[in-house]
């Protein structure tokens, strides 16, 4: 920690954590976790790839699905340097800068998949309630002016964070409770006043519950459309196309619901508890979404085969 001058004092440093209590076995808990990331990286990519290389993908849903995989990959990238310090060269130290960097794209990538997982809900219920006018409704140019659109927005809403956090004040502490940055995490250690930071992060996590309830609004008109069908075999169909979406918004969102109430409201949890949710939020959606949607999803399992058979 340097000081600058009588009024404004810099960390230089922040100070992450792995598992506490289990520092010892790090090296081992590494294998693990750059397994799960491996995992998620090559399975991100292989959605990317198939739905680019095959023109029978080339449709909203797919595109969208293409979305979640770019925002669950730039979620494994961000916190990927920092866990990999900690737990392979046990380096848990970070620089102030690095670590507002790390927050933002966190913290964008998280806006962004939510937004992402939005889009999915209310291209279901289109598919669904108005499947005539679905390809009419969600053309190709539309889709990606949709996507380009909620990225903006996402990483602009987080653009304040970095610049918020350097202008707080850090006297004692440089301890952090996670194996990389959030906002909510960094912005506990300021002395100096951080009610911008405080208000600002409420309206920002607002912003992403806003979102879930929208999704469930959605999924509310879904059952509404789907309760009218005649047919129950067309009703359950109909319904099967959203079980990798509703399993993807419970990966998504659970974890997080989890951590902001710990964050908010159970103080005296066991920091153990906080790292592995932390850990879950950023690990388990972008190993699990591409698994899911390999499997309840025909046309990419097909291809993934088929492509696999060639080689």
């Amino acid at each position: 920690m340097t000081i600058m001058n009588t009024s404004h004092v810099e960390i230089t440093t922040f100070f992450l954590v792995g598992i506490p209590g289990l520092e010892y076995a790090h090296i081992w808990i590494s294998i693990p976790i750059c397994s799960m990331y491996i995992i998620a990286i090559l399975g991100n990519c292989t959605i990317l790839f198939v739905i680019k290389t095959e023109p029978s993908l080339h449709e909203p849903m797919y595109y969208f699905l293409s979305m979640l995989a770019l925002s669950d990959l730039g979620l494994s990238l961000s916190s990927l340097p920092t866990i990999l310090r900690i737990f392979l060269f046990n380096a848990p130290g970070i620089s102030a800068n690095t670590c507002f960097a790390q927050e933002f794209f966190i913290h964008g990538f998280a806006v962004f998949e939510s937004s992402v997982l939005l889009i999915m809900s209310f291209d279901r219920f289109l598919a669904i309630h108005n499947p005539l006018r679905y390809s009419s409704i969600l053309t190709t140019v539309r889709v990606v002016q949709i996507g380009m659109v909620f990225f903006l927005k996402s990483f602009l809403l987080v653009l304040p964070f970095p610049f918020t956090l350097r202008k707080l004040k850090y006297c004692n502490k440089s301890q952090l409770s996670h194996s990389y940055c959030l906002h909510q995490d960094v912005m506990k250690l300021a002395c100096s006043n951080n009610q911008t930071d405080v208000i600002y992060g409420f309206f920002t996590a607002l912003c992403v519950m806003v979102a879930f309830m929208l999704i469930v609004v959605s999924y509310i008109l879904i059952l509404k459309t789907v309760l009218k069908i005649a047919s129950q075999k067309e009703q359950l169909k109909a319904l099967n196309t959203c079980v990798s979406h509703i399993c993807a918004v419970i990966i998504f969102y659970l974890p997080i619901i989890n951590l902001a109430i710990v964050h908010r409201f159970a103080r005296h949890v066991p920091p153990l508890f906080n790292v592995l949710m932390a850990n879950v939020l950023l690990l388990v959606p972008p190993l699990m979404n591409p698994i899911v949607y390999c499997v309840k999803t025909r046309q990419i399992r097909v291809i993934i085969v088929a492509k696999l058979c060639q080689k």
